[in-house]
């Protein structure tokens, strides 16, 4: 009788090589799979149960944004908030110290005022042009232009008025002007943002409370022996007035800077909610879509062993030989 010997290359082909290629599909998913936590094959695993799975990623994808816009929300009220108090912090103080100097008129306490009312000015600036990202926050709707030109631009115009002025009462209205007017110089050369913002976290450089404290910091920093201007010379009413704006402006801040406070404790509240829901919507989507990792992991040991052995398997009928096949 006729006995036909086995083929290497048939059995390989046709038998062993599908169980390969099945045995590494199986195994690049379930490899995966252990590392994701989560099924490959969703659809596959979620059979009529697909649609929920869906709304709830879609879930926690909107929670996931809200929670971008409460960190973005968190950063800029936080940098507002260490701005307006650095504001607050270098003028604290002033406007008492040069009362008292006016009271006593000491030159000397005079002279000191006014060169550390110019250094708060100088830090005030600073702090009020700050940025956050691409977004400068005291800009109001120009948002990426930075809000405040140079001190000495703004000491350049109030000085003009001091020489200008014929008397107190005229150097006031003047002042004014400058100020709290849409044409006035501080916003046509001093300050560039908006008077408005559409975002209601941002703060305007037309604030009542900056306006008050940069215009009273204006005029006692001019006030000096060094610029010898007769209108705010020793016991200067005008200089008096610019004292009192300094601490009516630091009221002012105080409670501008206790509604930033209250914004800021609601984004927190805010970002505490969400982190609950998400908690909730993320045990729920698990339930639905999580893959037991330790169960995936004794799952990828066997199809290893198993791709092992089927490799064994061919390599030995690649080896076959006659003298094999007849012992």
């Amino acid at each position: 009788m006729l006995r036909f010997l086995p083929s290497s290359g048939l059995l390989s082909a046709s038998g062993l090589s599908p169980e390969i290629t099945s045995l590494r599909e199986r195994l690049a998913t379930t490899s995966k799979e252990t590392v994701t936590g989560r099924y490959e094959d969703m659809t596959q695993h979620l059979s009529g149960r697909i649609s929920q799975a869906m709304l709830g990623q879609k879930a926690l994808d909107d929670i996931e944004q809200q929670s971008v816009r409460l960190n973005i929300r968190e950063g800029r009220l936080e940098l507002t908030q260490r701005s307006l108090e650095v504001v607050q912090t270098s003028a604290s103080g002033l406007s008492a110290r040069m009362q008292a100097a006016l009271g006593s008129e000491d030159a000397a306490s005079k002279a000191a005022t006014a060169r550390d009312s110019k250094a708060a000015l100088n830090e005030t600036f600073s702090a009020l042009n700050a940025r956050y990202g691409e977004r400068y926050l005291f800009s109001g709707d120009a948002a990426t232009t930075p809000p405040f030109a140079s001190v000495d631009d703004l000491l350049t115009d109030i000085r003009q008025i001091a020489l200008a002025a014929t008397d107190t009462a005229d150097f006031a209205t003047q002042l004014d002007t400058y100020f709290n007017t849409p044409t006035g110089g501080w916003r046509a050369n001093i300050y560039a943002g908006t008077d408005t913002a559409s975002d209601p976290d941002s703060v305007p450089g037309t604030h009542d409370s900056i306006v008050q404290i940069v215009s009273g910091l204006a005029v006692m920093a001019l006030s000096g022996p060094d610029e010898a201007l007769p209108i705010l010379g020793a016991g200067s009413d005008s200089v008096y007035a610019a004292a009192q704006s300094v601490s009516n402006g630091q009221t002012t801040l105080t409670n501008l800077r206790a509604s930033v406070g209250l914004t800021q404790a609601q984004v927190e509240t805010d970002k505490d909610a969400l982190s609950v829901e998400k908690t909730v919507f993320t045990a729920a989507f698990n339930e639905l879509t999580a893959r037991d990792q330790y169960e995936a992991a004794a799952e990828l040991k066997e199809l290893e062993s198993s791709l092992e052995a089927s490799y064994l398997l061919t390599s030995r009928l690649a080896n076959l030989t006659l003298l094999n096949f007849l012992r």
